[in-house]
């Protein structure tokens, strides 16, 4: 185990994945490559066919609870001619989410007999503006769709699980709802006719990981069954939800959940379908908008290019936009519509970047420090609420500390967005802070280990910022504020190379999966600054010569160095030329 300098002047720990070796020999034996055979055995992979992505295998919905319930209530709502409002969330999650449950169920609907004009009336959407109404079902929003829809039934995606107030005005108001949702409950539970949520007390449904889009999609097959056993359509004839998989793909990347199997299947498929140019016109609209090849569609391009584009929407304006580029059927329209998603995206970009500015003091203050705080809080009276969750995300990958940003809301109260490291729970950490702060300081927060958001009073900031850090010294083991990085060891030079590169393009790593991290002693060559923000180095290694990134960072490297690394093809020179994007110096 060998140590550097992360940014505090913490040690940086590295640690070597170990591929069990019987596991590996076995994976050898049974046909796979000997270096993805080495990768799967470090990640826990037993079998050839636990590293098989076949969409047979997904987990059956009849192990969600409360699953064969809300199929039910759907059917019978798609027989009635009901009016259902799908209600979402304004992130990546939440849209694709709705965009899964209102083309299902408008397929649903078409295959009862129903219209295309017939179906865009009886299903619907509406996701909360996150500046006027906040997250979730609330009373308000639930008076929002009576008034704009009069609907007879709401379904919530990505979100309800914790909407105790908002469910029972529904009841009041005589609407139905339906809860589909994977965070994880409060004491209470809504009085929903159904819930659907692998987190709900007593569901022992295995991927606890789902994300929204999933569940919805889970929520959709066992509708289709229902409504294929009461004689509706056949097995032949029945709508291809599977088509939908492409938004369950982008879903699951963006959310960041852990791509366990079942999670890896889905977005597996849903990939096979966007390189296969069978996508949503949407989807392949983001793609051109992003500049990427939907041929070569890969789990990055989900999570770095597709996901800040529709979550520009929900952080800076609308979601419904996002939303409206995800159910276009022309592509024209779907075009003009992701066009507006990047021009948001772009002022995302310059919002986060003056954010980032004013924000430089206080983390040079917390660089400078010897023993920094185990926790970092950042405010400013002139910041966007949209933004401050990707400034704390930037932040903590700065600092490797849990760090919160705040920007003013109302009344005197601010919002904040906060992002963790390993080994601390972030929720856990604000719960125990709203504990010590007097009464009424910080009447809301939720979220769940990694990410969470709260509501405090302005008066009490200053306090806030020393019971953050005095939280997580008291709920987490000090080691969780050591910066670890995994890699899976060395490889031969001979292996960075294109054909490997394609190879581990096959598989879909992310988070709990991770991507292969490589680490070897390279010989530097030259250096030079790209845009002045950016690093490209020659680097020799066993009489091979490789070209090197290095983001976002502008120091150069000693003679001699030890890097963890990735390496993928270079597009812009084309041919069979790979590129090595340098992770940390080790």
């Amino acid at each position: 185990m060998s140590t550097a300098n992360s940014p505090l002047n913490t040690p940086l720990m590295h640690r070597v994945r170990t591929p069990r070796p019987q596991i590996e020999a076995l994976l050898r034996g049974q046909g796979m490559h000997p270096l993805l055979a080495r990768l799967m055995a470090a990640r826990g992979i037993d079998t050839h066919a636990e590293a098989e992505t076949k969409l047979a295998d997904l987990i059956p919905p009849s192990e969600l609870k409360g699953i064969a319930q809300a199929a039910e209530i759907l059917a019978d709502a798609l027989e009635a001619g009901a009016r259902i409002v799908i209600v979402g969330d304004y992130d990546c999650d939440g849209a694709t989410a709705t965009a899964v449950g209102v083309r299902g169920l408008r397929m649903l609907l078409q295959s009862l007999g129903a219209d295309e004009e017939a179906a865009k009336y009886h299903i619907d959407f509406l996701v909360p503006n996150r500046f006027e109404y906040g997250y979730g079902l609330s009373p308000e929003i639930v008076q929002l769709v009576a008034q704009q829809f009069e609907p007879d039934l709401l379904v919530t995606v990505d979100n309800g699980i914790a909407s105790v107030e908002g469910v029972q005005e529904a009841n009041d108001l005589g609407i139905g709802v339906v809860v589909t949702d994977h965070h994880l409950p409060g004491d209470q539970l809504p009085a929903a006719m159904a819930i659907v949520n692998p987190n709900q007390p007593g569901c022992t449904f295995p991927s606890k990981s789902i994300a929204g889009v999933g569940v919805m999609f889970y929520v959709l097959l066992a509708t289709r069954a229902v409504l294929r056993e009461r004689g509706a359509f056949d097995a032949a004839s029945q709508p291809r939800i599977d088509s939908l998989l492409d938004l369950v793909a982008l879903g699951t990347v963006a959310d960041v959940v852990k791509l366990d199997a079942n999670n890896r299947r889905l977005v597996a498929h849903g990939l096979q379908r966007i390189r296969a140019g069978r996508a949503q016109p949407g989807i392949l609209a983001l793609f051109h908008e992003a500049s990427r090849d939907p041929r070569k569609a890969t789990a990055a391009d989900m999570g770095f290019a597709l996901g800040p584009r529709l979550n520009a929407a929900g952080r800076l304006a609308d979601m419904a936009i996002g939303i409206r580029t995800l159910l276009a059927d022309d592509a024209a329209e779907a075009s003009a519509l992701a066009a507006q998603l990047g021009k948001m995206n772009e002022e995302r970009k310059r919002i986060e970047a003056d954010m980032k500015r004013d924000a430089l003091e206080d983390i040079e203050k917390f660089i400078s420090q010897d023993e920094p705080a185990a926790g970092i809080v950042v405010a400013h009276s002139t910041w966007h609420q949209g933004v401050i969750g990707i400034l704390a995300s930037r932040i903590k990958e700065r600092l490797y500390r849990p760090t919160i940003a705040l920007a003013p809301g109302d009344d005197g109260f601010w919002k904040g967005s906060g992002r963790s490291v390993q080994g601390v729970h972030l929720r856990d950490v604000l719960d125990l802070v709203c504990k010590r702060l007097p009464e009424g300081s910080m009447p809301k927060f939720g979220g769940h280990a990694m990410a969470a958001g709260l509501t405090i009073a302005e008066g009490a900031i200053e306090q806030f910022k020393i019971e953050f850090a005095q939280a997580i010294v008291d709920l987490s083991d000090p080691s969780a504020l050591t910066q670890v990085v995994e890699t899976d060891g060395s490889i031969p030079a001979d292996y960075i190379a294109a054909s490997t590169a394609d190879l581990l393009e096959t598989q879909v790593w992310g988070q709990g999966f991770p991507a292969p991290l490589f680490c070897d002693e390279f010989e530097v060559l030259e250096h030079r600054l790209l845009k002045n923000a950016h690093s490209k180095f020659t680097l020799r290694r066993d009489g091979k010569t490789f070209v090197a990134l290095r983001w976002r960072a502008v120091e150069a490297l000693p003679a001699k160095v030890k890097l963890a690394y990735r390496f993928e093809r270079d597009t812009f020179t084309g041919g069979d030329a790979v590129q090595i994007i340098v992770e940390h110096m080790l």
